[in-house]
Protein backbone atom coordinates (compact mmCIF):
# COMPACT_ATOMS: atom_id res chain seq x y z
CA UNK A 1 0.00 0.00 0.00
CA UNK A 2 1.39 3.53 -0.50
CA UNK A 3 1.38 5.87 2.42
CA UNK A 4 -1.37 8.27 1.02
CA UNK A 5 -4.52 7.62 -1.16
CA UNK A 6 -5.12 8.96 -4.06
CA UNK A 7 -8.47 10.58 -3.12
CA UNK A 8 -6.53 12.61 -0.61
CA UNK A 9 -3.35 13.46 -2.09
CA UNK A 10 -2.97 16.61 -2.81
CA UNK A 11 -1.53 16.53 -6.56
CA UNK A 12 -1.27 20.47 -6.87
CA UNK A 13 0.90 20.70 -3.92
CA UNK A 14 2.84 17.76 -4.65
CA UNK A 15 3.87 19.43 -8.25
CA UNK A 16 4.45 22.83 -7.01
CA UNK A 17 6.92 20.86 -3.99
CA UNK A 18 8.72 19.36 -6.86
CA UNK A 19 8.59 21.55 -9.75
CA UNK A 20 12.12 22.49 -11.49
CA UNK A 21 12.23 26.12 -11.69
CA UNK A 22 14.87 26.51 -13.85
CA UNK A 23 13.00 25.41 -16.89
CA UNK A 24 10.32 27.15 -17.74
CA UNK A 25 8.38 27.99 -21.36
CA UNK A 26 8.27 26.09 -24.71
CA UNK A 27 12.46 26.90 -25.70
CA UNK A 28 14.54 24.03 -24.11
CA UNK A 29 17.94 22.84 -24.91
CA UNK A 30 20.46 20.60 -23.61
CA UNK A 31 21.81 23.82 -22.12
CA UNK A 32 19.29 24.36 -19.79
CA UNK A 33 18.94 20.48 -18.78
CA UNK A 34 22.69 19.40 -18.29
CA UNK A 35 22.91 21.42 -14.88
CA UNK A 36 20.05 20.22 -13.70
CA UNK A 37 20.93 16.90 -14.67
CA UNK A 38 24.59 17.37 -12.89
CA UNK A 39 22.56 17.92 -9.67
CA UNK A 40 20.36 14.76 -9.85
CA UNK A 41 23.37 12.85 -10.05
CA UNK A 42 24.42 11.94 -6.76
CA UNK A 43 24.78 8.16 -7.12
CA UNK A 44 27.00 7.91 -10.73
CA UNK A 45 22.97 6.98 -12.36
CA UNK A 46 23.74 9.94 -15.39
CA UNK A 47 25.28 8.34 -18.84
CA UNK A 48 26.02 9.64 -22.36
CA UNK A 49 24.80 6.78 -24.26
CA UNK A 50 25.97 8.43 -27.57
CA UNK A 51 25.64 11.78 -29.83
CA UNK A 52 23.72 13.20 -31.50
CA UNK A 53 24.56 13.91 -35.44
CA UNK A 54 25.96 17.62 -34.51
CA UNK A 55 27.76 15.17 -31.67
CA UNK A 56 25.88 17.15 -28.53
CA UNK A 57 25.38 14.30 -26.02
CA UNK A 58 22.22 11.72 -25.03
CA UNK A 59 21.72 11.20 -21.69
CA UNK A 60 19.91 8.40 -19.99
CA UNK A 61 19.69 8.75 -16.25
CA UNK A 62 18.24 5.49 -14.04
CA UNK A 63 16.73 5.82 -11.04
CA UNK A 64 14.70 3.15 -8.56
CA UNK A 65 15.24 -0.55 -7.65
CA UNK A 66 12.10 -1.74 -7.75
CA UNK A 67 11.42 -4.84 -10.17
CA UNK A 68 9.18 -2.64 -12.73
CA UNK A 69 11.25 -1.15 -15.04
CA UNK A 70 10.19 1.68 -16.76
CA UNK A 71 11.97 3.35 -20.41
CA UNK A 72 10.55 7.25 -20.78
CA UNK A 73 12.07 9.42 -23.10
CA UNK A 74 11.19 13.07 -24.16
CA UNK A 75 12.09 15.94 -26.99
CA UNK A 76 12.03 12.94 -29.86
CA UNK A 77 11.02 16.08 -31.46
CA UNK A 78 12.96 19.30 -30.65
CA UNK A 79 9.93 21.32 -30.45
CA UNK A 80 8.14 19.29 -28.22
CA UNK A 81 9.32 20.26 -24.52
CA UNK A 82 6.40 20.21 -22.35
CA UNK A 83 7.02 16.62 -21.19
CA UNK A 84 10.87 17.75 -20.75
CA UNK A 85 9.70 20.17 -18.01
CA UNK A 86 7.38 17.31 -16.43
CA UNK A 87 9.67 14.31 -16.20
CA UNK A 88 12.25 16.80 -14.54
CA UNK A 89 9.62 17.68 -12.33
CA UNK A 90 8.87 13.72 -11.70
CA UNK A 91 12.50 13.22 -11.39
CA UNK A 92 12.77 15.63 -8.34
CA UNK A 93 10.07 13.72 -7.22
CA UNK A 94 11.78 10.50 -7.10
CA UNK A 95 15.09 12.56 -5.36
CA UNK A 96 13.03 14.22 -2.67
CA UNK A 97 13.41 11.17 -0.05
CA UNK A 98 9.92 11.39 1.13
CA UNK A 99 7.95 8.45 1.86
CA UNK A 100 6.04 8.62 -1.44
CA UNK A 101 9.28 8.66 -3.32
CA UNK A 102 10.81 5.76 -1.47
CA UNK A 103 7.70 3.25 -2.53
CA UNK A 104 7.86 4.52 -6.31
CA UNK A 105 11.57 3.87 -6.44
CA UNK A 106 11.06 0.32 -4.72
CA UNK A 107 8.74 -0.90 -6.63
CA UNK A 108 9.81 0.96 -10.16
CA UNK A 109 13.35 1.51 -12.09
CA UNK A 110 12.76 4.59 -14.52
CA UNK A 111 15.56 4.99 -17.30
CA UNK A 112 15.12 8.09 -18.20
CA UNK A 113 16.13 10.27 -21.53
CA UNK A 114 15.26 13.19 -21.28
CA UNK A 115 16.26 14.90 -24.51
CA UNK A 116 16.62 12.65 -27.25
CA UNK A 117 17.06 14.94 -29.79
CA UNK A 118 19.41 17.55 -28.91
CA UNK A 119 19.91 19.01 -32.06
CA UNK A 120 16.48 19.54 -33.22
CA UNK A 121 15.81 21.19 -29.36
CA UNK A 122 19.04 23.28 -30.36
CA UNK A 123 17.19 25.07 -33.45
CA UNK A 124 13.20 24.16 -32.46
CA UNK A 125 12.27 21.75 -35.10
CA UNK A 126 10.66 18.94 -35.07
CA UNK A 127 13.38 16.80 -36.94
CA UNK A 128 16.93 16.32 -36.50
CA UNK A 129 20.08 17.90 -38.14
CA UNK A 130 19.79 15.59 -41.22
CA UNK A 131 16.11 16.69 -41.23
CA UNK A 132 14.91 12.91 -40.41
CA UNK A 133 11.71 12.23 -37.68
CA UNK A 134 13.03 10.15 -35.38
CA UNK A 135 9.76 8.84 -34.92
CA UNK A 136 9.47 7.52 -37.98
CA UNK A 137 12.80 5.68 -38.12
CA UNK A 138 11.79 2.92 -35.76
CA UNK A 139 12.95 0.52 -38.56
CA UNK A 140 15.70 1.74 -40.52
CA UNK A 141 17.76 2.95 -37.07
CA UNK A 142 18.99 5.58 -39.66
CA UNK A 143 20.03 8.38 -37.61
CA UNK A 144 22.11 7.86 -34.42
CA UNK A 145 19.34 9.50 -31.95
CA UNK A 146 17.37 6.61 -33.14
CA UNK A 147 20.08 3.97 -32.70
CA UNK A 148 20.71 5.32 -29.08
CA UNK A 149 16.46 4.92 -27.93
CA UNK A 150 16.85 1.07 -29.63
CA UNK A 151 20.21 0.50 -27.37
CA UNK A 152 18.56 1.68 -24.57
CA UNK A 153 15.37 -0.19 -25.14
CA UNK A 154 17.72 -3.41 -25.80
CA UNK A 155 19.77 -3.03 -22.70
CA UNK A 156 17.43 -1.59 -20.20
CA UNK A 157 14.82 -4.29 -21.14
CA UNK A 158 11.74 -2.15 -19.81
CA UNK A 159 8.34 -3.93 -18.87
CA UNK A 160 6.81 -0.67 -20.15
CA UNK A 161 8.01 2.30 -22.42
CA UNK A 162 6.85 6.28 -21.94
CA UNK A 163 6.95 8.12 -25.18
CA UNK A 164 6.31 11.82 -24.40
CA UNK A 165 5.58 14.74 -26.56
CA UNK A 166 3.31 17.59 -26.96
CA UNK A 167 0.80 17.89 -29.80
CA UNK A 168 -0.58 21.34 -31.04
CA UNK A 169 -3.41 23.57 -30.21
CA UNK A 170 -5.64 22.44 -32.93
CA UNK A 171 -6.87 19.29 -31.55
CA UNK A 172 -10.03 19.46 -28.89
CA UNK A 173 -11.36 16.17 -26.92
CA UNK A 174 -13.85 15.11 -29.18
CA UNK A 175 -16.92 16.70 -29.25
CA UNK A 176 -16.58 18.31 -26.01
CA UNK A 177 -15.76 21.78 -27.49
CA UNK A 178 -12.87 21.66 -24.76
CA UNK A 179 -8.63 21.68 -25.88
CA UNK A 180 -6.95 18.01 -25.51
CA UNK A 181 -4.98 19.13 -22.71
CA UNK A 182 -3.09 15.88 -22.50
CA UNK A 183 -4.07 12.88 -24.63
CA UNK A 184 -2.96 9.10 -24.63
CA UNK A 185 -2.55 6.22 -26.93
CA UNK A 186 -1.92 2.92 -26.56
CA UNK A 187 -0.25 2.29 -30.16
CA UNK A 188 -1.26 -0.30 -32.30
CA UNK A 189 0.72 -3.49 -32.63
CA UNK A 190 -1.26 -4.96 -36.11
CA UNK A 191 -3.30 -3.34 -39.36
CA UNK A 192 -5.86 -4.82 -37.64
CA UNK A 193 -5.59 -2.78 -34.45
CA UNK A 194 -6.29 -5.31 -32.36
CA UNK A 195 -6.08 -6.05 -28.68
CA UNK A 196 -3.75 -8.30 -27.23
CA UNK A 197 -2.44 -8.76 -23.44
CA UNK A 198 0.47 -5.93 -24.15
CA UNK A 199 -1.78 -3.77 -25.24
CA UNK A 200 -4.04 -3.99 -22.90
CA UNK A 201 -1.32 -3.53 -20.59
CA UNK A 202 -0.45 -0.22 -21.52
CA UNK A 203 -4.81 1.04 -21.81
CA UNK A 204 -4.77 -0.09 -18.02
CA UNK A 205 -2.15 2.05 -17.25
CA UNK A 206 -3.70 4.71 -19.41
CA UNK A 207 -7.17 4.13 -17.54
CA UNK A 208 -5.44 4.55 -14.40
CA UNK A 209 -4.27 8.42 -15.06
CA UNK A 210 -7.10 9.09 -17.20
CA UNK A 211 -9.27 8.64 -13.83
CA UNK A 212 -7.73 11.05 -11.92
CA UNK A 213 -7.43 13.73 -14.87
CA UNK A 214 -10.84 13.32 -15.00
CA UNK A 215 -11.41 14.88 -11.85
CA UNK A 216 -9.12 17.76 -12.34
CA UNK A 217 -10.03 18.67 -16.07
CA UNK A 218 -12.97 17.25 -17.00
CA UNK A 219 -13.65 16.59 -20.58
CA UNK A 220 -9.80 17.81 -21.57
CA UNK A 221 -8.67 14.25 -21.99
CA UNK A 222 -8.37 13.01 -25.79
CA UNK A 223 -7.16 9.54 -27.00
CA UNK A 224 -4.90 9.93 -30.03
CA UNK A 225 -5.16 8.12 -33.28
CA UNK A 226 -4.46 4.44 -33.45
CA UNK A 227 -3.30 3.93 -36.81
CA UNK A 228 -0.62 1.49 -37.42
CA UNK A 229 2.66 2.42 -38.83
CA UNK A 230 5.24 -0.10 -38.30
CA UNK A 231 7.91 2.88 -38.42
CA UNK A 232 6.48 4.91 -35.72
CA UNK A 233 8.30 4.20 -32.14
CA UNK A 234 5.19 3.25 -30.17
CA UNK A 235 3.87 1.12 -32.80
CA UNK A 236 7.28 -0.46 -33.19
CA UNK A 237 7.55 -1.29 -29.26
CA UNK A 238 4.20 -2.64 -28.99
CA UNK A 239 5.23 -4.64 -31.89
CA UNK A 240 7.86 -6.38 -29.84
CA UNK A 241 5.47 -6.63 -27.22
CA UNK A 242 6.72 -3.87 -24.74
CA UNK A 243 3.54 -2.38 -23.50
CA UNK A 244 4.11 1.23 -24.70
CA UNK A 245 2.07 4.33 -23.76
CA UNK A 246 1.94 7.43 -26.12
CA UNK A 247 1.62 11.09 -23.90
CA UNK A 248 0.59 14.17 -25.98
CA UNK A 249 1.11 17.45 -23.50
CA UNK A 250 -1.85 20.03 -25.65
CA UNK A 251 -3.47 23.16 -24.92
CA UNK A 252 -4.67 24.64 -21.96
CA UNK A 253 -7.32 27.72 -21.75
CA UNK A 254 -4.17 31.14 -22.35
CA UNK A 255 -1.71 28.52 -21.35
CA UNK A 256 0.33 29.06 -24.72
CA UNK A 257 4.10 28.19 -22.45
CA UNK A 258 2.78 24.85 -21.49
CA UNK A 259 2.96 25.19 -17.58
CA UNK A 260 -0.82 24.00 -16.60
CA UNK A 261 -0.07 21.19 -19.49
CA UNK A 262 3.19 20.05 -17.59
CA UNK A 263 1.51 19.91 -14.51
CA UNK A 264 -1.13 17.64 -15.72
CA UNK A 265 1.60 15.40 -17.31
CA UNK A 266 3.62 15.20 -13.73
CA UNK A 267 0.22 14.30 -12.28
CA UNK A 268 -0.88 11.52 -14.81
CA UNK A 269 2.90 10.20 -14.22
CA UNK A 270 2.65 9.81 -10.63
CA UNK A 271 -1.06 8.79 -10.54
CA UNK A 272 -0.73 5.92 -13.24
CA UNK A 273 2.28 4.82 -11.27
CA UNK A 274 0.57 4.99 -7.57
CA UNK A 275 -2.57 3.18 -9.03
CA UNK A 276 -1.49 1.11 -11.19
CA UNK A 277 -1.47 -2.72 -10.43
CA UNK A 278 -1.09 -5.04 -13.46
CA UNK A 279 -1.89 -7.75 -11.25
CA UNK A 280 -5.51 -7.06 -11.38
CA UNK A 281 -7.67 -6.47 -14.45
CA UNK A 282 -11.02 -4.79 -13.60
CA UNK A 283 -12.01 -6.18 -16.78
CA UNK A 284 -14.11 -3.01 -18.31
CA UNK A 285 -10.77 -1.35 -18.77
CA UNK A 286 -11.16 -1.30 -22.72
CA UNK A 287 -14.40 0.03 -22.86
CA UNK A 288 -13.14 2.67 -20.68
CA UNK A 289 -9.93 3.73 -23.01
CA UNK A 290 -12.44 4.00 -26.11
CA UNK A 291 -14.53 5.95 -24.38
CA UNK A 292 -12.02 8.89 -24.14
CA UNK A 293 -13.13 10.81 -26.85
CA UNK A 294 -10.93 10.93 -29.67
CA UNK A 295 -8.69 13.81 -30.80
CA UNK A 296 -10.46 15.62 -33.62
CA UNK A 297 -9.48 19.09 -35.34
CA UNK A 298 -11.38 21.08 -34.36
CA UNK A 299 -9.67 24.34 -32.82
CA UNK A 300 -7.97 27.75 -33.93
CA UNK A 301 -6.01 29.68 -32.06
CA UNK A 302 -8.26 32.75 -32.65
CA UNK A 303 -11.38 33.41 -34.61
CA UNK A 304 -12.97 36.49 -35.58
CA UNK A 305 -16.82 36.40 -36.23
CA UNK A 306 -19.39 38.70 -38.10
CA UNK A 307 -16.41 40.52 -39.86
CA UNK A 308 -17.93 42.96 -42.58
CA UNK A 309 -15.59 42.73 -45.99
CA UNK A 310 -15.48 44.93 -48.90
CA UNK A 311 -15.76 41.32 -51.58
CA UNK A 312 -16.13 42.58 -55.27
CA UNK A 313 -17.73 45.81 -54.43
CA UNK A 314 -20.11 43.77 -52.40
CA UNK A 315 -20.57 44.32 -48.25
CA UNK A 316 -20.31 41.07 -47.01
CA UNK A 317 -20.23 39.35 -43.31
CA UNK A 318 -17.81 36.63 -43.05
CA UNK A 319 -15.41 34.96 -39.97
CA UNK A 320 -11.95 34.00 -40.28
CA UNK A 321 -9.79 31.79 -38.51
CA UNK A 322 -5.93 32.46 -37.44
CA UNK A 323 -3.50 30.08 -36.21
CA UNK A 324 -0.15 30.89 -34.65
CA UNK A 325 3.19 29.58 -36.20
CA UNK A 326 5.98 29.20 -33.37
CA UNK A 327 9.14 31.30 -34.39
CA UNK A 328 12.77 31.17 -32.52
CA UNK A 329 14.11 34.67 -32.01
CA UNK A 330 16.98 35.69 -29.95
CA UNK A 331 16.26 32.33 -27.54
CA UNK A 332 12.88 32.67 -27.31
CA UNK A 333 9.74 31.30 -29.32
CA UNK A 334 7.81 34.05 -30.84
CA UNK A 335 3.39 33.26 -31.63
CA UNK A 336 3.26 34.55 -35.07
CA UNK A 337 -0.69 35.25 -35.78
CA UNK A 338 -1.73 34.00 -39.51
CA UNK A 339 -5.01 33.69 -41.53
CA UNK A 340 -5.44 30.07 -41.54
CA UNK A 341 -8.96 29.20 -42.88
CA UNK A 342 -12.11 31.93 -43.98
CA UNK A 343 -15.38 31.84 -43.80
CA UNK A 344 -17.25 28.50 -42.97
CA UNK A 345 -16.06 27.66 -39.49
CA UNK A 346 -19.17 25.69 -38.49
CA UNK A 347 -18.16 23.41 -35.85
CA UNK A 348 -14.71 24.77 -34.98
CA UNK A 349 -13.34 27.17 -31.91
CA UNK A 350 -11.06 29.21 -31.00
CA UNK A 351 -9.12 29.79 -28.02
CA UNK A 352 -9.59 32.96 -28.36
CA UNK A 353 -12.89 34.38 -29.97
CA UNK A 354 -13.54 37.86 -31.14
CA UNK A 355 -17.56 38.76 -32.46
CA UNK A 356 -16.65 41.81 -34.68
CA UNK A 357 -20.26 42.92 -34.83
CA UNK A 358 -20.11 43.69 -38.23
CA UNK A 359 -17.21 45.95 -38.09
CA UNK A 360 -15.49 46.54 -41.46
CA UNK A 361 -11.75 44.58 -41.81
CA UNK A 362 -9.13 46.82 -43.52
CA UNK A 363 -5.42 46.36 -43.78
CA UNK A 364 -1.96 47.31 -45.79
CA UNK A 365 -2.36 45.13 -48.67
CA UNK A 366 -5.60 45.01 -50.25
CA UNK A 367 -8.25 45.08 -47.74
CA UNK A 368 -9.58 41.54 -48.04
CA UNK A 369 -8.10 38.55 -45.46
CA UNK A 370 -5.53 36.53 -47.22
CA UNK A 371 -4.97 32.68 -46.16
CA UNK A 372 -1.08 32.92 -44.94
CA UNK A 373 -1.06 36.31 -44.59
CA UNK A 374 0.31 37.73 -40.91
CA UNK A 375 -2.99 39.20 -38.51
CA UNK A 376 -2.34 42.46 -38.30
CA UNK A 377 -5.43 44.70 -39.69
CA UNK A 378 -8.24 47.08 -38.14
CA UNK A 379 -11.66 46.61 -37.70
CA UNK A 380 -13.87 49.69 -38.69
CA UNK A 381 -10.10 51.49 -38.60
CA UNK A 382 -9.94 52.68 -34.96
CA UNK A 383 -9.76 49.30 -33.33
CA UNK A 384 -6.33 47.72 -33.99
CA UNK A 385 -5.63 44.33 -34.22
CA UNK A 386 -1.75 43.19 -34.14
CA UNK A 387 -0.47 39.93 -34.05
CA UNK A 388 -3.98 38.69 -34.10
CA UNK A 389 -4.99 40.45 -30.86
CA UNK A 390 -6.45 44.05 -30.31
CA UNK A 391 -4.30 46.51 -29.38
CA UNK A 392 -5.42 48.31 -26.37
Amino acid sequence: MFAKSLEFMNYEALFLSHKESKLYGRYITLDDIEPILSKLNTRNQLQVIRFSVLKRPIYAYEIGQGQTRILMWSQMHGNESTTTKALFDFLNLLGSKTTLAQQLLDRYTFCCIPMLNPDGAQVYTRENANQIDLNRDAQNLSQPESIALRKALDDFKPHYCFNLHDQRTIFGAGDTGKPATISFLAPAYNQERDMNATRLKAVQLIVSMNTVLQQLIPNQIGRFDDAFNINCTGDAFQFLKIPTILFEAGHFNHDYQREHSRKYLFIALVAGLLQHNENVIVGNEKDVYLNIPQNKVVFYDILYKNVKINYDSNKIITNFALQYKEELSESKICFIAYFAKIEDLDNYFGHFEYDAEGAEYSDQNENIPKLNQKADFCLDKNTIIVNGTIKI
